[in-house]
């Protein structure tokens, strides 16, 4: 047992702590004077641990665990127990707008001190290519697995003419280092700052990307007016650090909306690979959430009105079409 190497002379305990979407799985080892480390098991036949040491390097500056030990050969790390406790496990535990608020902007705070330290030439890029691979898990996964629904000629009309809107707003915006799933579940409740996890997949590219992830998350669905409020603060905070965000916050409001929808049309089809691939089911039921986002920010822009018809196709009216068409004529009238 590779852990015994790393205690020879010291009786532990083990116990399982998490596992990821992927193939990865973490293990707690428990020490006899009362400390804890996490142990990684990324198998090396689908896994390749050195992007995360990497961008380890990478990311030094945020609070990310420290690598006590590796064994490339098996997949093996022993890394820095940073606790128990996610974000998101504290935000379900309590539904305080005000505490939502002030765990959310210490998580801002962090992004923009990543941010910060963004250069180019060190990370991969998000380039068009990862942006189109990504985009494609939707008709592949979404619309054919979870629905049964291959796209017919006239919707691969209406997708292609989404991406010929979507993917030049995209690569217009400023690009910073993207942790590329920057969620309260990969964030921890510890001393002083938030820890930060699973940041293997690091790219540099579009600068709302993160902010997107964090702030239209997959298990909790916060009020329109909150979500703006932190943006605001986000783009306020990340202006006086000198980051390249737009000098217009109605336009970088947009950018935001412009880069979630990517994200959403990403993470439809990621969830729906997840249950029909992998056989994993705990994000299925979160699939409805990220259709939810999507049909209000396509509703909201004429260049997405292709996304929003096929979407409508795909998956009927429902209540979000309700509200946002009430939406609507309340601004007609006003």
């Amino acid at each position: 047992m590779w852990l015994a190497t790393q205690f020879p002379d010291t009786p532990f305990r083990v116990e399982f702590a998490a596992a990821d979407a992927d193939f990865r799985r973490y293990f707690r080892v428990l020490l006899p004077d009362g400390s804890t480390r996490i142990a990684m098991d990324a198998p090396p036949e689908h896994m390749n641990t050195d992007p995360y040491v990497a961008v380890r390097e990478v990311f030094a500056m945020v609070n990310v665990p420290k690598i006590l030990a590796r064994d490339r050969e098996q997949g093996f790390m022993l890394l820095e127990d940073l606790g128990r406790v996610t974000f998101l496990a504290a935000l379900e535990h309590d539904p305080r707008p005000e505490v939502h608020r002030t765990l959310l902007l210490e998580a801002i705070d962090t992004l923009v001190t990543l941010q910060g330290a963004s250069r180019p030439g060190v990370l991969p890029e998000y380039d068009r290519a990862l942006l189109v691979r990504e985009l494609n898990l939707f008709p592949e996964w979404f619309a054919g697995k979870e629905l049964g629904k291959p796209f017919t000629f006239a919707q691969r009309q209406l997708w292609d003419a989404t991406l010929s809107a979507l993917l030049p707003r995209i690569e217009a915006q400023p690009r910073v280092f993207v942790h590329r799933d920057f969620i309260v579940r990969n964030l921890m409740l510890t001393p002083g700052r938030p820890g930060v996890l699973d940041f293997q997949d690091a790219v540099y590219g579009p600068v709302t990307y993160d902010l997107v992830s964090l702030l239209r998350d997959a298990f909790i669905e916060w009020e329109e007016a909150f979500v703006l409020d932190l943006v605001v603060r986000y783009w306020e905070k990340a202006r006086a650090a000198g980051l390249p965000v737009n000098p217009d916050i109605d336009a970088f409001w947009q950018d935001f909306e412009w880069m979630g929808v990517q994200r959403h049309l990403k993470v439809a089809g990621i969830f729906a690979r997840l249950y029909h691939r992998d056989g994993k089911d705990k994000y299925r039921g979160e699939i409805p959430r990220f259709v939810r986002y999507l049909k209000k920010a396509a509703r909201r822009y004429g260049e997405l009105a292709p996304l929003y018809q096929l979407l409508l196709q795909l998956v009927g009216r429902d209540a979000t079409d309700e509200a946002i068409d009430s939406s609507f004529s309340a601004t007609r009238l006003a």
